[in-house]
């Protein structure tokens, strides 16, 4: 990014807005937001603008949505008024009102089947083990408050009350008519004001950010341009009329940023957004977090056939074929996640909750087991000392993970700070990453003990420098070790919780494979040794609800968890911050 401070006569400084706003490549800094919230046009603009996007989602005024769903309440009322008569079969509510008025009382009751007696009324219907009965005048004085329940006389029959549901279903044809013609004949144009709107707020906004200097005359205001589009904005400045500076951003700027990303990382931008964009001089996170988010999913998933699944569901939703609100614009995301889930479930040997390693298929090759993960370890047995493959490989997988973490952490403290005030960063780098790299080494090139041992102690002592003595150059050495001595009480204790955090990855995978497993076999005893339609009926629909229940659930741990793997575990150790701003150009 480049910093531009443009210095504009009065008379010159709406043309120039105009032509910057046609350009369409400077991001203009705005001032603290107590500015913006304190003006009084700026308020009414924003709240023109919610309510343009509220009528806008909407499809119709509250005026009409009410209307319809007044209609919609009263068919559901004669609904279930219509169930509630219907045990009373057909009967004539005028000719009931004519008894009423000519003195004989009509009451109705409920009660047990077994408990009914013939003098306590006439019984009008049984139904799920309950007698309903009318009694006139209670001509036999009979208590049974201990037996039956008084119910409500039904103001219509079941018919008539259905009659009334159809008519109302007229009125909500009509009332959807109406919806449709308004937004036939208003939302086109409701979504050009709010286009509008928005460029009157981004216009205001300019404006309030702009000092005024020299009782008015001259207009002062900042922005940024991307070093990619400076020749166009330095063309367009040539001919202006208006004095400008450009220059290096300072730290204090705040600078917004542009990420530059393929199109594989861009599916998870959106990601690193949830947490806040980068700021100017760190790194971007997401070339790292989109591949680690998209292997932990996978590892939570851990089922092949969910992968394929989701990479389908991600397809029609790409595609168009599938509109879900909440998944619009992330089909790409969720594709890409399917695959992986694919790929890792069938490493991992499910395909919706059987054990495709243990399976018994003579279609399945017994080559195509080979590089599963459970034909790893001792013996092939898919352990490795008395751990699964899988929980192993879940706590590498956060030893790189936080190594990694710890490496960029370095890298961007030195290129911000210098290396000065960043040797605790590197002395701590130096051991971790040390420690482990000769102990891998010596395992797998047996070493002699005498140098394994005399690498870790120098590996130790280079480290410890770093650690207890030059933490903070300049300061008081007693200071510097006693700060050190804090310093590795939260290490050891903060980086064993993190690296125990990852076992998560192998529990959420065991656990929706295990579910998955448990419904097949439940469904398979239903279906039993002689299966006939009843019992393969039963089969789907407890493998079916059970498999899209575990599914939905799978999903939402899978989300949840690696998002917190990489925003508290990786963030932390890498020392993001996320408090950047996107870069936005004022244009129209």
């Amino acid at each position: 990014m480049k910093k531009y401070t443009f210095l504009v006569f009065h008379r010159d400084y709406e043309p120039f807005l105009q032509q910057l706003r046609d350009l369409g490549v400077v991001h203009i800094t705005q001032k603290a937001a107590g500015l913006m919230e304190n003006d009084e046009n700026l308020q009414a603009a924003l709240q023109h603008e919610d309510e343009l996007r509220k009528l806008i989602a909407q499809g119709a005024p509250d005026q009409l949505l009410q209307e319809r769903a007044n209609i919609q309440q009263s068919i559901a009322d004669a609904q279930t008024a219509a169930q509630q008569a219907s045990v009373w079969g057909d009967f004539d509510s005028e000719r009931i009102q004519a008894l009423n008025q000519a003195g004989y009382t009509l009451r109705f009751f409920v009660c047990p089947q077994s408990a009914f007696k013939d003098e306590w009324g006439i019984a009008v219907n049984n139904a799920e083990g309950k007698t309903y009965f009318v009694n006139v005048n209670n001509e036999n004085n009979e208590d049974y408050a201990d037996y039956a329940t008084e119910l409500p006389q039904p103001e219509k029959s079941a018919a008539q009350w259905q009659q009334e549901a159809e008519h109302l279903n007229g009125l909500l044809v009509a009332a959807n008519a109406r919806i449709e013609a308004w937004q036939l004949a208003n939302l086109e144009d409701l979504k050009r004001q709010l286009v509008e709107a928005r460029q009157h707020i981004d216009w205001q906004r300019v404006n309030l950010s702009t000092d005024k200097l020299a009782e008015g005359a001259l207009c002062l205001f900042e922005g940024f341009c991307p070093i990619d589009k400076e020749p166009e904005l330095n063309a367009m400045l040539k001919d202006a009329q208006v004095y400008y500076e450009e220059t290096d951003p300072a730290k204090e700027d705040a600078t917004p940023i542009k990420l530059h990303n393929n199109w594989f990382i861009k599916l998870f931008e959106p990601l690193t957004g949830m947490y806040g964009w980068p700021n100017y001089n760190e790194f971007d996170p997401t070339p790292i977090l989109g591949p680690f988010f998209l292997l932990f999913f996978a590892m939570c998933i851990g089922d092949c056939g969910y992968g394929i699944l989701l990479t389908i569901i991600g397809l029609l939703i790409y595609k168009g074929k599938l509109k879900i609100e909440m998944f619009d614009g992330l089909g790409g995301i969720i594709m890409a996640l399917g695959v992986g889930s694919t790929i890792v479930g069938y490493l991992m040997g499910t395909f919706f909750g059987v054990n495709l390693f243990q399976a018994d298929w003579e279609w399945f090759p017994q080559g195509a087991k080979a590089i599963m993960l459970n034909n790893l370890g001792e013996g092939t047995t898919g352990k490795i000392g008395e751990y699964d493959v899988m929980m192993v490989l879940a706590i590498l997988i956060g030893v790189v993970h936080l190594i990694l973490a710890m490496t960029i952490k370095a890298i961007s403290y030195t290129k911000r700070d210098g290396f000065k005030a960043t040797v605790s960063t590197w002395g701590w780098l130096l051991l971790i990453v040390g420690g482990i790299a000769t102990a891998i080494v010596s395992m797998l090139f047996s070493l002699p003990t005498d140098v394994t041992k005399w690498t870790l102690i120098g590996i130790g002592a280079v480290s410890a420098l770093g650690i207890f003595v030059f933490n903070t150059p300049g300061r008081n050495p007693l200071i510097n070790i006693g700060a050190g001595l804090w310093d590795t009480y939260g290490m050891t204790t903060g980086l064993l919780g993190d690296v125990l955090s990852y076992i998560r990855l192998y529990a959420l995978g065991l656990a929706g494979g295990m579910l998955g497993a448990a419904f097949n076999q439940l469904g398979t005893q239903v279906l039993g040794e002689n299966p006939n339609v009843g019992t393969w009926i039963g089969f789907i629909l407890i493998v079916t609800f059970g498999h899209v229940l575990n599914l939905l659930m799978a999903c939402l741990g899978a989300f949840v968890h690696p998002l917190r793997l990489s925003f508290v575990e990786y963030f932390k150790n890498a020392g993001y911050e996320g408090s950047g701003k996107l870069y936005q150009p004022f244009k129209k």
